[in-house]
């Protein structure tokens, strides 16, 4: 994806917050513009019929909907379109749910600044998960009760272990299908093997078990 205009949208019923938000990103930032602001699930979509980004900031608690709705709505309709959800709302049940859906970032308002969220940002839009310090460790907690509970199986074809090697370098499934001479398909095929093997749903999770376990 082209990096030298990223269009984003902020999803937030705090009219204070997204002022802040939008200031911040448009006095550091030639290469990011807001494009649209919504307090609401229904101004969202409504904003979405007119409107194209390549990004949306996503709170999860709003007036009329629940974010996690949003996004699951928009990981079936809209695929391409990326998530980074912005919220206090950063539960381990929530932060499950929202790994279960596919988004691609997720940093928590308490903890977050301007330079982290354009970083999170670019990030993102590269191809690269992006979670925040306390929403990693989140995730981590999550890892640790699933290998308690699951019987996991750790037994990996030399190209599922090609691409976790390459997951961990922090390579998109795009590019690690150039590199290994695949169908981008055929590694998300893989993917989803190797999630179905460990009892996970996400990227971070397998690169953190691949890790901690040195199975590569």
């Amino acid at each position: 994806m082209n990096t030298e205009n990223i269009k984003v949208i902020i999803v937030d019923d705090h009219e204070l917050f997204r002022l802040g938000l939008r200031t911040a990103i448009e006095n550091r930032n030639t290469d990011i513009t807001v494009i649209g602001e919504a307090n609401s699930g229904k101004d969202f979509f409504k904003l979405l019929e007119i409107s194209t980004p390549d990004i949306v900031l996503l709170d999860i608690m709003l007036p009329d909907t629940n974010g996690i709705e949003i996004a699951r709505s928009l990981k079936n309709e809209k695929p391409e379109l990326k998530i980074l959800v912005i919220s206090g709302e950063n539960t381990v049940e929530t932060v499950q749910e929202m790994l279960n859906i596919g988004i691609e970032g997720f940093i928590s308002k308490i903890n977050s600044n301007p330079d982290i969220i354009v970083e999170a940002i670019r990030s993102v839009i590269q191809g690269f998960d992006y979670f925040g310090k306390d929403i990693s460790e989140i995730i981590g907690r999550i890892y640790i009760a699933k290998k308690k509970t699951a019987k996991v199986t750790t037994e990996f074809s030399e190209q599922e272990k090609q691409i976790i090697e390459l997951c961990i370098e922090g390579l998109p499934a795009k590019l690690i299908a150039d590199r290994l001479g695949l169908a981008t398909k055929t590694v998300e095929w893989h993917k989803s093997n190797i999630f179905r093997k460990l009892g996970i749903n996400s990227t971070v999770e397998m690169v953190s078990f691949a890790v901690k376990n040195s199975i590569i």
